[in-house]
């Protein structure tokens, strides 16, 4: 028992790994392209949150992804894609004029992505999306 449990999250591990190998060096590939301006990091957590929320409920739905996919692409690339730490030093090094608005659209178009995300994934389900339950991991 032991050893397979040892197989299955070193199988993660490796999964997550690659995911967040392809998400970081797309990130770095995107903003050397559009020069690391705050739009780009609007752009990429929009994404990513777009991402993520397709994953999450999905999961609450039909399952149509494995977990295996949920490792590469939820834990491992859109963790790695997303980038809190570049918002945050981007709203410390940005006047304060521009920085409330910037903040206030991040997170908006953050949430938009996530519900965005729920009205596709609920318009192309057969199964209702459920809530979480105590547990689930």
């Amino acid at each position: 028992m032991l050893r397979r449990q040892l197989i299955r999250h070193g199988e993660a591990i490796v999964l997550i790994a690659l995911g967040g190998i392809v998400g970081a060096n797309l990130r770095y590939a995107v903003g050397a392209a559009a020069g690391d301006a705050l739009l780009t990091t609007l752009l990429v957590n929009t994404v990513g949150s777009f991402g993520l929320g397709v994953l999450l409920f999905d999961a609450r739905a039909d399952e149509v992804l494995t977990k295996r996919v949920r490792y590469v692409f939820g834990t491992g690339f859109f963790a790695s894609f997303t980038t809190y730490s570049t918002f945050v030093a981007d709203i410390a090094l940005t006047a304060p004029e521009l920085a409330v608005p910037y903040i206030i659209a991040s997170y908006a178009s953050g949430f938009g992505g996530v519900l965005a995300s729920r009205k596709i994934v609920s318009a192309t389900s057969t199964t209702a999306i459920q809530p979480p339950t105590p547990g689930d991991d």
